[in-house]
């Protein structure tokens, strides 16, 4: 009898997996991985240790909760060590798609006999919509458990070196990649690139992510920050992105809005988001982390879709 564990996304789908009759334990890797320095070497002491600096500082999580939530889970799956059967949940956007190839590459060095499936939800019909895993119905998770991808030595090897890309201090790598196609992650091009556009642009020194949420503020004049955050959470398209991040990167943003009850763009904030001026001087100073890369050490050229070093 082969036994199993299932590595989740999340809380909220941890509980939603306990209701159904699938066997098998079930770890829930807490991270957010897509925010912040990382470390190619998932697991080690040095990893954990920038991981818990950067969200102490940036989300102020405290080292109990961090230790409690997170390292207790990590040990968990450190102590499942039987497992012949390992199933990855996950969802199409970049918060999951960094977090599970931080997984697997975890997995390449500790689990290298298990046998590794992926069950990705995503399109799940014929609209352009895309769906996260608690958005379907449990027979949808039981079709997309039945349909699972077993994922071949190359996948997982190919999973690991995206990762140490990732992790590396120049994006510049990771946007020649051009051979997505030949490995069994669906999503992950689409994530790659919306992880690029996360660096600043030449036009107006803010991101793709920052532009939205100027956009969205402008064009759909919400009442309060809490329906600014909201209305951008139904228009972030591969971020995946949760309350929290928004509100960081709203207090970032905070000299451009003139008022958030109701949400109004100040004069400057107009101006930048019609690019008629940059903002990149006021934020170059932020030691701020994508993975291994400083955000402020490359811009964005949104008409050739490539990244400068600077």
């Amino acid at each position: 009898m082969k036994s199993l564990l299932h590595i989740t996304n999340g809380d909220s789908f941890t509980e939603r997996l306990k209701t159904l009759p699938f066997k098998g334990d079930i770890v829930t890797w807490r991270e957010m991985l897509c925010e912040g320095k990382t470390l190619s070497s998932v697991g080690s002491e040095s990893f954990w240790k920038t991981r818990f600096e950067f969200l102490n500082k940036n989300y102020r999580i405290s080292k109990s909760w961090f230790v409690e939530k997170t390292l207790k889970e990590y040990r968990s799956l450190c102590s499942h060590k039987q497992q012949d059967q390992i199933v990855l949940w996950f969802e199409y956007d970049l918060f999951c798609q960094i977090n599970m190839l931080a997984v697997l590459s975890w997995l390449k060095t500790y689990r290298r006999h298990a046998e590794i499936s992926l069950v990705c939800s995503g399109k799940e019909d014929n609209t352009e919509r895309l769906y996260g895993l608690n958005e379907l119905s449990d027979e949808q998770l039981t079709e997309i458990y039945e349909r699972r991808i077993i994922l071949s030595q190359d996948d997982i090897e190919y999973a690991d070196y995206v990762w140490q890309l990732y992790c590396s201090d120049n994006p510049m790598r990771l946007e020649n990649l051009a051979d997505f196609d030949s490995f069994q992650f669906k999503y992950l091009s689409e994530a790659i690139q919306a992880h690029l556009q996360r660096f600043p642009t030449i036009k107006n020194g803010l991101n793709a992510v920052e532009n939205t949420v100027l956009g969205v503020a402008r064009e759909q004049k919400p009442k309060s920050k809490r329906d600014l955050i909201g209305k951008i959470l139904q228009n972030q398209g591969f971020y995946g992105f949760g309350d929290s991040q928004y509100e960081r990167m709203i207090t970032t943003l905070k000299p451009l809005f003139s008022s958030f009850n109701p949400v109004r763009l100040s004069t400057k904030g107009k101006a930048i988001l019609e690019k008629r001026e940059n903002y990149y001087s006021q934020l170059r100073d932020e030691d701020y982390y994508l993975g291994g890369a400083l955000k402020y050490n490359f811009l964005y050229n949104t008409e050739t879709d490539r990244i400068l070093k600077l």
